[in-house]
């Protein structure tokens, strides 16, 4: 696979810890990978952005950020509020492409979900995954919440990769929790329905606090053999298995 979208079904699903996790699966085979963070929000100058997290985890340093925007917004609303003129659906293409002739595989970060505006005449994500698909073997992974509410965000999302005709190669739980409530517990079963296959994944929270080897063991045992890892849904899901509300 030579580039990897990773997008989620919302903001704060855990899109950067699944991507420090392919990162570090895929460097850890022998791989040179190399990370995108095509648009970042949020985040000042001065301070540390997604892809700083992404080389802190998997200890990956081919790193790159196109463009910074310092409030927290999407990123062609920040770029708006500036006066910032953001770069264009060509300029991010044409820059991925050319990372991507130089490794093994480019792993691209979104920002948000799969059609959050990147410039002023709607470029998404998705644009970019199809403009790249033209060239390169290109597959979309999508990271889902656990909680209330992720079975109708990933059907959209599925729907709207479909309907590109965009390949999906796994929806990831972004942060399982430690005490997961009975609509955690049930989305495990309706995610497989929703998406019609097994879960690719899903990454324990707080594991942003591991360490570098820590974390690359929770990153094997929570992707899919086809991700890089070692996760077993059925195993996962009869861990958590409901079978009658008392």
């Amino acid at each position: 696979m030579s580039v990897r979208i990773v997008t989620g079904t919302g903001t704060g699903v855990g899109k950067t810890i699944i991507t420090a996790a392919l990162a570090a699966v895929a460097a850890d085979s022998g791989q040179r990978v190399a990370v995108v963070k095509p648009a970042q929000t949020g985040v000042t100058p001065e301070e540390s952005g997604d892809i700083n997290e992404v080389s802190r985890l998997s200890q990956i340093d081919d790193l790159y950020e196109l463009q910074r925007f310092p409030d927290p917004l999407a990123p062609e609303t920040a770029a708006r509020v500036r006066g910032i003129t953001p770069l264009s659906r060509k300029q991010l293409t044409s820059a991925i492409k050319a990372i991507e002739e130089e490794h093994d595989q480019v792993i691209v970060e979104g920002a948000g979900g799969l059609l959050v505006r990147f410039d002023e005449v709607g470029t998404t994500i998705a644009d970019l995954a199809e403009d790249l698909s033209g060239e390169v073997d290109t597959e979309v992974i999508v990271v889902a919440d656990a909680a209330l509410g992720t079975l109708n965000h990933t059907a959209l999302t599925i729907e709207a990769l479909e309907s590109r005709k965009l390949h999906c190669a796994g929806v990831v739980i972004g942060s399982w929790p430690l005490e997961p409530d009975l609509a955690c517990r049930t989305n495990l079963v309706d995610l497989e329905t929703v998406i019609g296959d097994p879960i690719s994944g899903a990454m324990l929270a707080n594991a942003s606090r591991l360490s570098v080897a820590n974390f690359l063991a929770a990153a094997t045992s929570s992707l899919s053999p086809a991700l890089g890892g070692r996760f077993d849904a059925a195993d996962f899901i009869q861990t958590f298995q409901i079978r009658r509300v008392p």
